[in-house]
This record gives structure tokens, C-alpha cells and sequence, in this order.
């Protein structure tokens, strides 16, 4: 059985006054989410599946690409600094880009923006494939390609969450936005392994396995082709005055979450977790190679572990993320995601660190699946490009990061430098859970 959703266009909503009900939806202390849904509910929605197949598949290559660009600056170099330095430019463009669009998401109609940086997508990896097998690649190459990446990352990303909204109705975005986390989750348990397999075979070789991922970026532009243009969404406030200044629609997005506590705190506390935390990834490399004396297949097997972890994790939290505990499990997760982050520091082995992987994927996971939650959750609709493109911003944050932990891990070593990204989140956690509780304690 299927679902047609047919998504209305809003009209405009100024600022909620004080003490309303939608007051209390903005601050991220909504009264009254459904208490649960069906698991899968709403790939029951036509338009919904096929933007949630094609997120697989683009999650696919993207996830194939990071292990790809990984290898090559840790091969070309041997250098823990030259992952941060990739990762940095990747940070650079996704921060100047993705307020753009989250902007262009409540302007623009979103199936022309994401066909056009998916296909920006599958031509870089084309072009690195292209680069390999020609015997030209050097390192600046993989710093462009990464740039592009995270320009169309922040491009697409917020459309794509904000269509989601407009596709399966507010009620029910926890459990879309989930489900998106568990394609994406989905897709790094195999995506890893399959691109390490393939770049260690010698006759698929490292340029092989840059054109087997823009071939699955293929399939992700193919599956975006028949969604329905859906309405632009109003703008809220004065919008219509900033209309032809982006900036001005971007700080007007700013000055909307900043003025809901309950949202503002959502915010950041993602930023400040993702930003010390989600870096573990970028370090596999150089953690596998450098403390275990292992290869490129192995990399990419422990991120398929950790992402195994992530898919039973989404899979669980899918009928959850629209209840009244929200709230709670992002506390448990977040304080998990840190917990685990150390504990991987201090592994031995690599078939333990590989063990406490599976914890590492599944709190990160639905840490990420609940900050998205809870924010579009106590938005507006006019404001969803905008809030969820702050709330995407931490992924920016994150690969910023990565220079200077790549400083550190050089100088005190990749384990110091992930157990500090761990004691960085519980700290993080710790400071969030004292203003939530102030804030319950005042009445906000």
C-alpha cells in the first residue's frame, strides 16, 4: 500500500508570541509529538522513496569518496596533517555554502537544485577517476575535489531535508529524517569495504573505484529525475522585504533560531559534538595504518563495522525520533558518542577497536538523526532551509577541525588526539544538559 502526499504551500508565519502554542513548538520543547509510527511509514509515500533510494546511492559514493581521498593523502604524503588539510577545504566550501542553501531551499524549487549538484557530484568523481588512471593526480587535486564536494553538499543537503518536510507532512519528519540517517548508515557499511576492496585489487586499481562511485552517483541523479516540483515556500516575517538580499534572508533565518531557546540550544550542542567528535572518521586512516601496521581494506572494513552499529541504531530509533523522549535518547546518545570515542582511543587491537566501532556508529548516528529531528521539529516552514542549514553547518565545523587535530595527532599521536575529540563531546554533553536543566528550572 502507498501514500500520496501532497505538500501545500504555507503561509506566512510571523514569530510565535510569548506563551502559545506554537511559542512552545519553537523553543524545542513541543507538547505534543506523536508518541510513535510505524518503522517504515513513510517510505509508504511514492515521491518520498525514490528521494530516499536516491539518497542511498549518493550516500554511497560520497562515503566511497572520503575513504578514496583519505588513502591518497595519507599514500601521497604519509602525513596525519594532510588529512586535515583535505578535510579543511571540504569544511571551507560546506561553510560558505551551505547557508546559501538553505536560503536558495525556501526560495528556489528544490528538484532543479539537488539534479544540479548531484550531477556536479558524479563529474568530480569522474574527473578524479580520470586523473588516476591517467597518472596525473597530485595533491592539490584531491583539495579541489573535496572543495566541490562540500559546495554541493551544502547546496543540496538542506533542499533535501526541507522536501522531505513538504513530502511526508511535519508529523511525521522524525521518522523521514531517520530513515534518511539509516541510508546513509546503510550505505557506509558496504560503501567502505567496496571501495577498499576495489582500490586494492589490481585490476580495478584506485581509479576504478572512483568510476564505480560516479557510476552510483549516476543512479542517484537518475532517481531524482521524476519528483514533483514542489511549492516554494512563503517567507515568514518580513522576509519578503530581504527577498533579493540572500544575506539578509540568512541573518533573518539566524535571528529566528537564536530567539527560541529550545532550538538554540538543539543547534549547538550539534555544533559543539560534531565539531570535536565526527573527526574520528577522518583519522581512520592514519589509526589504522599507523597503530595497527594494516591496510586500505582494513580501513574501510572497521567503517563498515562502525556503520553496521549505525543501521541497527536508526533502525530501532525510527519509530522513537517522533516521541515525547526525543529529548532524552539525544542525551543518552550524545553522552555514548563520547564514551565510545575514548574507549576507541585505547584499544590494543584492531579487531576490539573494530568492536567498539559498532557503539561509536550507532550513538553518532542517532545523535545526528535527533538534533535534525528536534530542530525541523520546533521550525516553521517558511524557515526550514535556513534553521536546517544551521543545523548542517557542524559539518563544516567538523572538517575545519580536522587541520588542527591533524596538528595535534602529529605532534602527541592519532590516540591522544581521538581521545580528546571523546572528551571534547562529554564535556560538550555535560555543559548541555546543565543549561536544559536551568532552563526547565526557570520555566524555559
Amino acid at each position: 500500500m502507498t501514500e500520496t502526499r501532497v505538500a501545500p504551500t504555507p503561509d506566512p508565519q510571523p514569530p510565535a508570541p510569548s506563551g502559545s502554542a506554537d511559542a512552545a513548538a519553537a523553543s524545542g520543547d513541543s507538547a505534543g509529538p506523536p508518541a510513535k509510527v510505524a518503522r517504515f511509514a513513510t517510505l509508504r509515500v511514492p515521491a518520498f522513496r525514490a528521494l530516499w533510494l536516491s539518497g542511498v546511492f549518493s550516500f554511497m559514493s560520497i562515503q566511497m569518496q572520503f575513504l578514496l581521498r583519505g588513502w591518497l593523502a595519507w599514500d601521497l604524503t604519509g602525513r596525519e596533517s594532510a588529512l586535515g588539510v583535505v578535510f579543511f577545504f571540504f569544511g571551507v566550501a560546506l561553510l560558505i555554502s551551505t547557508p546559501l542553501g538553505g536560503v536558495a531551499a525556501d526560495r528556489l524549487p528544490k528538484r532543479p537544485l539537488m539534479l544540479a549538484g548531484q550531477l556536479i557530484l558524479l563529474l568530480t568523481a569522474v574527473g578524479m577517476g580520470t586523473a588516476l588512471a591517467t597518472g596525473v593526480i597530485a595533491f592539490w587535486m584531491l583539495v579541489v575535489s573535496s572543495a566541490l564536494q562540500g559546495l554541493m553538499f551544502g547546496l543540496i543537503g538542506p533542499a533535501r531535508i526541507s522536501m522531505t518536510s513538504e513530502l511526508v507532512g511535519r508529523e511525521r519528519m522524525g521518522n523521514a529524517i531517520t530513515l534518511s540517517s539509516l541510508s546513509l548508515s546503510g550505505s557506509r557499511v558496504f560503501a567502505p569495504s567496496l571501495a577498499g576492496l576495489l582500490a586494492g585489487w589490481a585490476l580495478v586499481s584506485l581509479a576504478g573505484a572512483y568510476f564505480v562511485s560516479s557510476a552510483i552517483a549516476t543512479l542517484s541523479f537518475v532517481l531524482l529525475l521524476p519528483l514533483p516540483r514542489t511549492a516554494r515556500a512563503r517567507h515568514g516575517g518580513s522576509a519578503s522585504k530581504a527577498r533579493s538580499n540572500p544575506f539578509a534572508e540568512i541573518g533573518q533565518g539566524v535571528r529566528y533560531a537564536m530567539a527560541r531557546p529550545g532550538l538554540r540550544r538543539t543547534i549547538l550542542i550539534s555544533l559543539f559534538v560534531m565539531m570535536f567528535g565526527f573527526n574520528y572518521v577522518a583519522f581512520m586512516p592514519a589509526f589504522v595504518e599507523g597503530e595497527f601496521g594494516l591496510g586500505v581494506f582494513e580501513v574501510g572494513l572497521i567503517s563498515s563495522v562502525g556503520s553496521i552499529g549505525a543501521v541497527v541504531a536508526a533502525t530501532l530509533l525510527a519509530s522513537h525520533a517522533d516521541g515525547p523522549r526525543a529529548g532524552t535518547l539525544l542525551v543518552v546518545v550524545g553522552f555514548g558518542f563520547g564514551v565510545t570515542v575514548t574507549v576507541l582511543s585505547t584499544m590494543p587491537s584492531y579487531w576490539l577497536a573494530c568492536v567498539v566501532s559498532l557503539g561509536v556508529g550507532a550513538s553518532s548516528t542517532s545523535f545526528m538523526a535527533l538534533t535534525q529531528t528536534l530542530g525541523m521539529r520546533a521550525t516553521a516552514e517558511p524557515y526550514q532551509g535556513r534553521v536546517q542549514s544551521l543545523l548542517q553547518l557542524p559539518f563544516a565545523m567538523f572538517a575545519l577541525m580536522a587541520l588542527p587535530l591533524g596538528g595535534l595527532a602529529e605532534w602527541v599521536g592519532v590516540r591522544s588526539a581521538l581521545m580528546t575529540m571523546g572528551v571534547g563531546v562529554t564535556a560538550a554533553m555535560a555543559l548541555y544538559v546543565l543549561a536544559q536543566s536551568r532552563a526547565n528550572a526557570a520555566g524555559g
